[in-house]
């Protein structure tokens, strides 16, 4: 008798569920709101990954189904091998690092700097008329971008040259310059992307308690002691999370931006990867040799990325993951 109650007690208790299901079921319309934007990702970036296999085959787009499905040409590492052994692959590397190197260097402490700055402005008109200035270039796209830096810097009608010409000096084509061209690469990605980039960190400051501030001043705190003390800790997190983010993006260097501004007389100091596979693949049509050299480029990021969390969890800070 004792047997037959727990086994019906047994078959009584409902079974537990796991916590994806129930997380599922709890928040239903907050995954709903995020299934769109989810759907994007798996369509046009996981899907199209299964596409890296060609790196290892010698592709042929018009060879049919047989060719592409059924008896591809495997050929292993040829096609990284022959990347490895070009002419080219020293130089798209040095430029690939230096142009992502200097924007690092450059561009990402100066959102962190204006977002500072912006936090100590008191006038609110002032502050809003600021910040809608900054934002302005993140909503236009580098082809507009580019036409306004080959605009500012024509040797025959830019303004540049112009004062340049009217102070007794000779027009410069600053475009084809192999001496100014990461330069004009930087400012132009420094002044389209500050003000966006500003964003984040001002939403951090913006949940730093008042109350710290008014104790750092009682105690005879001055502005700049405020920042440093009080403002730059608050944002600690916020930073580190995003450096790592950058340092694993450090090979993409902005292809649209390269692409529309380089020409073959500064591709020694303006080739980098991205638009040397752009040539490879799209113009040349050498698909395989193209997806090999984008497959190494995407390893070498996040081999990055993954040593840049780690050496900021090592110092105490928030990772990614």
């Amino acid at each position: 008798m004792e047997s037959e109650l727990a086994a019906a007690s047994v078959r009584t208790i409902p079974r537990k569920k796991s916590g994806f299901v129930r997380n599922m079921r709890k928040y239903k319309f907050l995954y709903l709101l995020i299934a769109p934007g989810l759907l994007y990702f798996i369509v046009f970036y996981y899907v199209p990954m299964y596409g890296v296999v060609i790196a290892f085959q010698d592709f042929k787009p018009f060879g049919g189904l047989e060719n592409m499905i059924v008896r591809p040409d495997w050929v292993g590492l040829k096609h990284f091998r022959t990347f490895f052994d070009s002419y080219y692959f020293g130089r798209l590397l040095q430029n690939t690092f230096l142009i992502s190197g200097y924007k690092l260097l450059f561009g990402f402490p100066a959102p962190i700097v204006l977002a500072l700055m912006l936090n100590e402005v008191k006038q609110g008109k002032f502050k809003k008329t600021v910040q809608t200035i900054s934002y302005l270039p993140h909503f236009l796209s580098w082809v507009i971008i580019g036409g306004m830096v080959m605009a500012l810097l024509s040797q025959t009608t830019g303004p540049i040259n112009a004062i340049i010409a009217a102070m007794g000096g000779k027009p410069v084509g600053f475009l084809g310059e192999t001496d100014y061209f990461r330069s004009i690469l930087v400012a132009s990605d420094v002044w389209a992307s500050v003000g966006w980039g500003s964003i984040v960190y001002l939403a951090a400051l913006a949940g730093i308690d008042p109350a710290l501030y008014e104790s750092a001043r009682i105690d005879g705190a001055n502005r700049l002691q405020q920042m440093l003390h009080i403002s730059l800790p608050g944002m600690a997190n916020i930073v580190s999370i995003l450096f790592v983010l950058a340092v694993g993006g450090i090979l993409n260097a902005g292809f649209e931006q390269v692409l529309l501004l380089y020409s073959p007389s500064v591709y020694s100091v303006g080739d980098i990867i991205d638009t040397y596979v752009y040539r490879e693949g799209l113009l040349s049509s050498n698909f395989s040799y193209a997806a090999a050299i984008g497959m190494f480029k995407n390893v070498v990021g996040l081999l990055f990325l993954l040593t840049a969390n780690v050496i900021v969890k090592k110092l105490g800070k928030e990772g990614v993951w």
